[in-house]
């Protein structure tokens, strides 16, 4: 019996249409004291799909280790639950902060703890840091093995209420932010409020700025409780505190789950207010700034620039530069003065760099009111430069 023919003519001009639903699910969950020894979080979620010991490597963010030696702890966590967890080696210590990502050696350090340790895809790898390192380690995560179960447990107000709770990883390379990354759903997210009272105050500030982000494109209620409670922010109320992450990281999620585009398939990228120039500022001050510190001069300059061309009114504007400010955040950087050899602004070169990265046209999130953002496919370099100017001082 012949086999049934493909649609089309011949075997050459022959066509099969694939289709691949998937769902994905993950939980973020939050507790405190994840490492102690009567706190059943980790433990219930690393074992809740295993039917075998859960072999696990932890990898390390150095800043938190110096803050913390987690190295005891986590060994006596891992003793206590030995019937069903296994920690695979000691826990690896890798750089945080952009070294992470700019430096390829991080990677290849994890991949070769996870060979040399004959992991499988089955196994666990818990990455305990800072976003940047995060975004580092789950880039290695989604390599091996063609991705292995990762575990975020984000150590930063901006890891917990932003980058450590999405689908992206990635690296810096040839000079540009995030060159090289995959889209991974983690396995789960463990957010430990206790990570945060070591915190330096300067990186608890900066993590402010992505939920002030996100309340500016997606929810005016929430920008007004930050308004309201800027002073108890600023000052590091752990209430508060707690609060703005579980908000910032449910609308992060939401629009991940509802925005029709978790994987940035389209030419958008609603959820990167501020960050064009952003990402350029980080690079242009040699990750001298914090990349929430450059999100709040990013969303300053964005904001100047959407009142200068009629989207956002004056008050409006005001309110959102009063907050930066009430946040104890900045609004400049003498990186705006860099400028290539036609005396344009560097951090131009953000806006090419933005488009690339998703290709297609470019597209730039801009606030047409408090809560409610707009794309915008072209940008007035005259009238951005005027904002630019705008802001000194």
């Amino acid at each position: 019996m012949e086999p049934e023919p493909s649609r089309g003519r011949d075997a050459h001009d022959a066509r099969i249409d694939q289709h691949l639903p998937m769902e994905f699910r993950y939980p973020v969950l939050f507790t405190e004291g994840m490492f102690e020894l009567d706190n059943a979080t980790l433990h219930e979620l690393l074992r809740s799909q295993a039917s075998r010991r859960a072999r696990t490597l932890v990898v390390i963010d150095r800043g938190v280790q110096q803050a913390r030696d987690l190295t005891a702890e986590i060994a006596r966590y891992f003793a206590h639950h030995e019937d069903t967890l296994e920690l695979a080696s000691e826990p690896l210590v890798v750089p945080g902060g952009e070294d992470a990502k700019n430096d390829p050696r991080v990677v290849e350090r994890v991949l070769e703890r996870l060979f040399a340790l004959r992991f499988d895809r089955h196994g666990y790898l818990l990455a305990v840091g800072g976003g940047a390192m995060l975004d580092a380690v789950g880039y290695a995560a989604a390599l091996f093995h063609r991705g292995m179960r990762l575990v975020r447990a984000p150590t930063t107000v901006l890891a917990q209420d932003d980058a450590g709770v999405g689908v992206k990883n990635g690296v810096n390379a040839y000079g540009v932010k995030n060159a090289l990354g995959t889209f991974a759903p983690p396995h789960a997210v463990v957010n430990d409020f206790r990570f945060l009272e070591t915190l330096p105050l300067r990186d608890h500030l900066a993590g402010l700025a992505e939920a002030v982000k996100v309340a500016l494109i997606r929810d005016r209620a929430f920008f007004e409780w930050i308004e309201l409670h800027a002073a108890a922010l600023r000052a590091r109320e752990p209430e508060p505190t707690r609060l703005l992450i579980r908000r910032c990281a449910e609308l992060h999620l939401q629009h991940i789950r509802s925005a029709g585009d978790p994987f940035e398939s389209g030419s958008a990228r609603p959820l990167d207010f501020g960050h064009w120039s952003a990402h350029k500022l980080e690079v242009l001050s040699r990750h001298e700034l914090r990349h929430g510190e450059a999100v709040a001069i990013g969303m300053a300059l964005d904001t100047r620039y959407a009142q200068l061309s009629g989207l956002l009114d004056a008050e409006s504007a005001g309110r959102v530069q009063k907050l930066i400010d009430a946040l104890g955040l900045p609004r400049w950087h003498a990186a705006f003065d860099l400028t290539d050899g036609e005396g344009a602004p560097r951090v131009f070169e953000g806006l090419e760099e933005f488009r690339e990265h998703l290709g297609g046209e470019l597209t730039v999130t801009m606030l047409r009111a408090l809560g409610t953002g707009i794309e915008l496919h072209e940008i007035d370099r005259a009238l951005m430069q005027a904002a630019i100017a705008a802001g000194r001082g």
